[in-house]
């Protein structure tokens, strides 16, 4: 059995992302690894080429900043990588989530479990979505709490949406038409993903955000919506201490932080419904009426 792995990035070192951490992260556990990079000014293409591993194929490709439809631009580039990978197994990560050292094999035993079972075609991983910093985590109904990293390639797999997750198709015309395509049918494994979307100076997360909102909204929503102002990390509804260890790839990326962050959980911006709701979710360990995008 072959297992590919697959992401995409592009301009990644003007945007804070850490991308060759993830691709480290990535690289044990597969045979071959297909990394879209986009048109990037900023030497993005010649740091993955200095990992000089011969697992890494390179697909080159030129993104178009005017295709503003719900981050579809995004769902391309996955796709791109999709098509490009020729394992039974595909595993993606976007270019700011890394796997834990302690995780891999365990990753690894999981996909040879999965692909022995019939009614099993992908493995959802739980997230830690860190916040302001690496000692913080967001874990509420506005983040996603599972998503499927993981996957067999014997049927017509799409990127769903803006590539958060993935869905089976009939064909590349019934995808290209809008359908909603069809759930898979996943199997839970104990691999979190470290996402480290929001862990950046707060003017570079501010930099960051405008610029990646132009691939959902027009101009004019542009010019109403992205101030200049630094981003405020305690605009959110709630977070929690993380107490565990970051993956070893991480630790120079992490010494590189330059900002502080205290988090003050007066400045909550949740919903009052959500905090029912959440407390619900601690209470019980469920989260009623959260949006899943598999079948469990």
């Amino acid at each position: 059995m072959k297992i590919s792995g697959f992401t995409y990035i592009r301009n990644g070192l003007s945007y804070g992302y850490p991308f060759i951490p993830s691709i480290k992260s990535l690289l044990p556990l597969v045979d071959e690894l297909v990394v879209v990079v986009g048109d990037s000014t900023d030497g993005t293409r010649a740091e993955i080429e200095n990992l000089n591993n011969p697992k890494i194929k390179i697909i080159d490709t030129i993104w178009d900043d005017e295709l503003r439809a719900n981050g579809k631009i995004f769902a391309l580039q996955s796709n791109i990588g999709l098509d490009n990978i020729s394992g039974d197994w595909a595993i993606h990560l976007q270019a700011d989530e890394v796997i834990h050292e302690a995780s891999q094999q365990k990753f690894v035993d999981a996909i040879h479990k999965a692909d022995k079972l019939k009614n099993i075609e992908g493995l959802l991983l739980p997230f830690y979505h860190f916040w302001g910093d690496y000692q913080h985590i967001r874990n509420t109904r506005r983040t996603h709490k599972h998503e499927i990293r993981a996957f067999k390639t014997n049927q017509f797999v799409r990127s769903y949406k803006d590539s958060q997750g993935f869905r089976k198709y009939e064909s590349q015309e019934t995808y290209d038409a809008g359908e909603k395509g069809s759930k898979l049918k996943v199997m839970e494994i104990d691999v979190p993903i470290f996402h480290y979307s929001y862990t950046r100076n707060p003017k570079l997360m501010k930099k960051k955000s405008n610029y990646f909102h132009r691939f959902w909204h027009n101009d004019t929503w542009l010019k109403e919506h992205t101030a200049e102002m630094d981003f405020d990390f305690n605009e959110v509804d709630r977070l929690e201490i993380f107490n565990g260890s970051h993956p070893l790839v991480m630790q120079e990326f992490i010494k590189q932080k330059d900002w502080d962050f205290e988090y003050d959980p007066t400045k909550s911006n949740m919903r009052v419904k959500d905090k029912f709701l959440n407390a619900f979710e601690r209470q019980f360990g469920f989260r009623p009426f959260g949006y899943k995008n598999y079948r469990l």
